[in-house]
């Protein structure tokens, strides 16, 4: 990252920066034309192995690393899917494009791969894919600067952030073995830094409500210092931000059976300048990542309130991130030693099975 603060320049600043950690993250509230509702999120992680200090990651003999989590949830079903890559291969012409291009896959012990890929198609466009997406996103308003000019102060740390709140989308996602169709809309953040991973909590939020007003607030709190910011952009372009906001968890909660973190589903949050009061309620309770020791609550989000003195509903996302868990690497490693056993006998199977059927 850049010693000095730069201002944020599209669309060259849109891909690969020289930083410690860098992340290109989407999601997304989508129905299919049936009217079910479904969600998704999608990030890809960039980081500097060494410097970074995520302790597996420090065994890999690379200089440079990448790892990725996505998930889609069966809102209607109330089903969530998520697969986390420990590692992502990136192809050699990555970043080499005028515009945003990621080709990546994700390695698995089966006989093929998916290609997965972060691309910008056109001036206002986007396209997302992998495992379990395939969307093309377009771009009606101007990209939101997170604290008005994209750079963000977190008491020791700093970080440029810049958020596209507003992308119709368009494709589909596949729930088990079955591609649906989907229509919606997403929201994508890029951030990047010269940090390393520490422990802090990381209450976020994204909002988008029905008049194409957005809203991204957050509470960052490294132990010392608690942070409070919300932005907002208007359905005119126009941008705002506010560090007079309150965000205040209420109602339920839900507890992992596996990592014991109690993560708060429903918030309050309100801008007392702007008159706006909205709670904020996750649609599924069990969202939960697992990285090694780190854990995360990830979800999509009901909006409802008073914007600016008038009723307002909406969509969201919500990004939970330092609750105290009792899962560790240790576990993280035997789970996945598990996942894979089980992978590799129902290969065995389904092999065993069909050599049966050929000798039938």
């Amino acid at each position: 990252m850049r010693k000095e603060f730069q201002p944020i320049k599209f669309p060259e600043d849109e891909s690969s920066h020289d930083c410690i950690v860098e992340w290109w993250y989407f999601n997304g509230n989508l129905k299919d034309k049936s009217g079910h509702d479904y969600s998704f999120m999608d990030c890809l992680f960039k980081v500097d192995v060494k410097k970074v200090k995520i302790p597996y990651l420090s065994k890999i003999p690379l200089k440079t690393s990448y790892f990725s989590h996505s998930l889609v949830s069966d809102i209607n079903h109330k089903k969530f899917y998520h697969k986390i890559s420990p590692f992502s291969i990136v192809s050699a012409d990555s970043f080499s494009k005028p515009l945003l291009y990621i080709n990546y896959l994700n390695p698995e012990l089966k006989n093929s791969y998916i290609n997965c890929a972060i691309e910008k198609t056109g001036k206002a466009t986007y396209h997302i894919k992998n495992e379990y997406l395939d969307l093309e996103m377009s771009l009606s308003k101007k990209p939101l600067l997170e604290g008005g000019k994209g750079f963000l102060k977190l008491n020791s740390k700093a970080s440029y952030y810049y958020s596209l709140t507003n992308l119709k989308t368009e494709g589909r996602i596949k729930i088990k073995d079955k591609w649906i169709d989907v229509a919606g809309k997403s929201w994508m953040d890029h951030q990047w830094a010269d940090v390393s991973h520490s422990k802090y909590t990381w209450d976020w939020f994204s909002i988008q409500l029905e008049d194409d007003t957005e809203i991204v607030c957050y509470k960052y709190d490294d132990g010392k210092v608690k942070i409070y910011s919300a932005d907002i952009s208007y359905p005119n372009n126009k941008q705002e931000n506010h560090k007079k906001i309150e965000i205040v968890p209420f109602g339920r909660s839900w507890t992992s059976p596996k990592s014991q973190a109690v993560y708060p589903l429903e918030w309050n949050i309100k801008i007392p300048a702007k008159n706006i009061n909205l709670n904020l309620k996750a649609k599924i309770k069990n969202q939960e990542m697992l990285f090694g020791a780190i854990n995360y609550w990830e979800g999509p989000l009901h909006v409802e309130g008073i914007f600016d003195g008038k009723k307002s509903k909406g969509v969201g996302f919500m990004e939970l991130v330092g609750y105290p868990s009792q899962y560790s690497n240790a576990k993280y490693i035997r789970d996945e030693i598990n996942r894979t056993t089980d992978h590799l006998l129902s290969i065995a199977k389904d092999q065993f099975s069909a050599l049966r059927g050929k000798k039938a």
